[in-house]
């Protein structure tokens, strides 16, 4: 059976269900996005420059009781004006975010489509401590468990979750999973397992299908343990967590070996990370403190390579007593992603992001977090209750100059490893990237958001774009949630 056929026959199922459970109400759930953006890639190449639209509509139904719910729903993404020539040959490659939608929708300016987002059961015990669901549906690594306090919980929302896993929800596609969760909470302790296979989607408008070109070919388990930190209760938290990838799909990889023996090597990818994860609010008389740690190191086979590799995160917040009116939020951070010293050694030692949501930690998304040094400093400003106003700097930079500059958030396609890497050219400085954003709440379910970045090239860039090795770019979004 095809997965359009069953999807269809499960959500057939789903309102059958709902008719035997009528007692219950069934409610509408809706949203709509649209966001007009705008780009000037690094270099001067003619295409380089150009704005587009994209938007999703998402719309179902739901039904939830205490021991049993389901929902069902179809997403519309649409593409308009994507750039016509803003693909270039290596090193330069696809010019931004543009160039990667209109790649993906067979180098067309317009694409839309219709598909099913989600379609999943979900099961309770009587008590709330166990529950499953299975079919499809949206996941976030790291976000099992919303802790009481606010302020852990917008750490744990900005600077933890969709690391490593997510739903790519920036882009105006996504992505779902296809698979099964269990979860049991007791006592503010959480355990959580997931299996599932991405979908297609994401850059691709057409989001039916898994992202290889069988059943199956991209497939990853996970499992976590959330618990109270030792001290201060709901002040503190942390996690354990695994996941395990595997992609048998015969795709070039992005590494830093050469391209003849990337491409002679189309061996799977089966990578196994281990990680944690620990936050700390400390109150002091000056305003609190948010501490945030957060480390992890891989393991496995990459093609014919052995994959070993670490990557860690230590950030400081502060939010001190003053200027009470805008509420300030000072952090400041460091993160390394390992990068490979030597493309020739049989090990292949760069990070792997596996299939995250690129944009919390790069918000103007032409890097991610392979082979790369990222020192931060962020104020946040926060008016009112409706309007939040952010600015970040950060210099990037590469972990190891014998490796590449890494691009990219996961398989989303049958023929795309979903990761690019450009040449280094013996170079480590990236980049030094400034940015603002102004998101504001209107009424109870919209929201506008206006975001501006701007990106000093380092010598890494400057040496593929040797002319305009700056870029732009920006946006203003509309969304609508019920």
């Amino acid at each position: 059976m095809t997965w359009r056929r069953f999807t269809g026959a499960a959500a057939v199922g789903l309102v059958a269900a709902s008719g035997v459970l009528a007692a219950q109400p069934v409610t509408p759930v809706a949203s709509f996005r649209v966001r007009s953006e705008n780009i000037d890639w690094f270099g001067s190449a003619p295409g380089g420059s150009y704005s587009f639209v994209g938007a999703i509509a998402r719309l179902g139904l739901e039904q939830q009781r205490a021991r049993f719910g389901w929902r069902i729903e179809l997403a519309a993404p649409v593409l308009l004006g994507l750039p016509a020539n803003a693909a270039t040959p290596a090193p330069s490659g696809l010019l931004g975010q543009g160039a990667n939608y209109s790649r993906a929708n067979g180098n067309g300016t317009h694409s839309a489509s219709v598909f099913l987002k989600q379609a999943y059961l979900r099961l309770r015990t009587g008590d709330q401590r166990w529950q499953a669901r299975a079919g499809r549906f949206e996941f976030m690594e790291g976000a099992e468990l919303t802790p009481a306090n606010a302020t852990l919980a917008a750490v744990k929302r900005t600077r933890i979750a969709q690391r490593l896993i997510g739903p790519f929800g920036f882009t105006h596609v996504g992505r779902s999973f296809d698979g099964a969760e269990l979860q049991f909470t007791r006592n503010k302790t959480n355990v959580t397992l997931m299996a599932g296979l991405p979908t297609a989607g994401v850059f691709t408008t057409d989001g039916w299908g898994h992202v290889g070109p069988g059943e199956g070919e991209v497939g990853l388990g996970y499992g976590a343990l959330t618990a109270p930190g030792p001290w201060g209760g709901d002040r503190g938290e942390f996690r354990l967590f695994a996941i395990y990838y595997r992609d048998s799909r015969a795709t070039v990889k992005a590494d830093n070996r050469p391209l003849a023996a990337r491409q002679a090597d189309l061996a799977s990818i089966g990578v196994g990370t281990v990680g944690a994860h620990y936050l700390q609010i400390l109150p002091t008389a000056s305003g609190p403190i948010d501490l945030l740690g957060w480390g992890a190191y891989q393991f496995g086979n990459w093609g014919r390579l052995d994959h070993r590799a670490v990557a860690g995160t230590v950030e400081l917040g502060w939010q001190p007593k003053v200027a009470t009116r805008v509420r300030p939020w000072l952090r400041v951070g460091y993160f390394r992603g390992g990068g490979d010293g030597d493309p020739s050694d049989g090990t292949h030692g760069t990070f792997f992001q596996i299939l995250p949501t690129p944009r919390p930690y790069a918000r103007f998304p032409f890097f991610n977090l392979m082979n790369l040094e990222d020192l931060s400093a962020s104020l946040t400003l926060r008016p009112g209750s409706r309007t939040t106003v952010r600015t970040d700097i950060r210099r990037l930079r590469l972990a190891n100059s014998a490796d590449g500059w890494y691009l990219g958030g996961g398989a989303f396609a049958k023929d795309d490893f979903g990761f690019a890497v450009r040449p280094s050219t013996q170079f480590q400085n990236l980049a030094t990237l400034a940015d603002l954003s102004v998101d504001v709440r209107v009424g109870s379910r919209w929201t506008v958001g206006v975001y501006g970045a701007r990106a000093t090239a380092g010598r890494v860039i400057e040496a593929i774009y040797p002319t305009r090795p700056g870029s732009w770019y920006g946006y203003l979004e509309v969304e609508y949630r019920r």
